[in-house]
């Protein structure tokens, strides 16, 4: 395992390995897992070197961007008002039919709707999280329905949260939560779902060169159209459980225009970020 020290600002300017972030919605060890091996093969077919880095939470990782301590980031952070302004640029993203916030409680659970969750417990991921925070949360405000929020740190810990009972609900990802409910055979029920987003993109920082950022994007394009590429998605899914691998597909910021149309309305109150 590898990467998850942040290196000073802009010192990749300087030559070296790029740092790639990725916004951790599972633990760690699991991130490794499934990005290492990726981003070695995005590096030897892009003759461009990428190295994982990884802050203890999603939240720490954004805010390493933020600092222009990383030159690429896999996230959807970047999409706030204040966020849009660094210039991050979107090059690919996950293939998939999109992501969808939702709020999910445990099957034995007598809670049947979102009114019955006022006054308790739910978890999220992190302040940042835009499907594990932002979008369920506002559905809750919406809702008129007023609850205690408990921060987890990351998508999976929340999740182990509900699991193990010490919330009444949590506001999650709808794809992670089924990829971490088949693995650790988990039964849940969702009590609400938001419309669907393209997943988290691909970025590169404004002062990468163009070259490069170009180099990455075909590389990571190209993953599930060559065999070793293949290959890799294969086994990195089954490291996670995942149902199926899931390659990388062309992707422009015009893509997240409704990410943008939603800070503009949201009821969650947040800082500028």
């Amino acid at each position: 395992m590898s990467g998850f020290l942040a290196s000073g600002s802009w010192a990749w300017e300087a030559g070296g390995p790029y740092p790639f972030g990725v916004v951790n919605h599972r633990s760690l060890t699991f991130t490794a897992e499934y990005w290492n091996p990726i981003l070695a093969w995005v590096s030897e077919h892009a003759g461009v070197k990428l190295e994982l880095k990884v802050a203890r939470t999603a939240n720490e990782t954004t805010d390493m961007a933020a600092r222009g301590e990383l030159a690429f980031v896999y996230s959807n952070h970047f999409f706030t008002p204040e966020r849009s302004k660094l210039g991050f640029t979107v090059l690919a993203r996950q293939e998939g039919e999109g992501i969808r916030g939702q709020v999910v409680v445990r099957d034995d659970s007598p809670v049947k709707s979102l009114g019955e969750l006022a006054g308790k417990k739910v978890a999220f991921s992190n302040p940042y999280g835009f499907t594990g925070y932002f979008v369920p949360y506002d559905a809750l405000l919406r809702a008129g329905v007023k609850v205690e929020p408990v921060f987890a740190g990351t998508q999976e810990a929340a999740m182990g949260q509900l699991k193990f009972g010490q919330v009444a609900a949590a506001g999650v990802n709808g794809q992670v939560m089924a990829d971490y409910a088949k693995r650790e055979n988990f039964a849940y029920r969702v009590l609400w779902q938001s419309e669907s987003y393209f997943d988290l993109a691909v970025m590169a920082h404004p002062k990468v060169p163009v070259a490069h950022r170009e180099a990455v994007r075909r590389a990571f394009l190209a993953l599930r159209e060559q065999e070793s590429g293949r290959a890799v998605l294969a086994k990195t899914a089954q490291k996670l459980g995942l149902p199926a691998p899931r390659g990388f597909v062309a992707a422009s910021d015009a893509d997240y225009e409704n990410y943008r149309r939603f800070f503009r309305e949201t009821r969650v109150p947040f800082e500028r970020q």
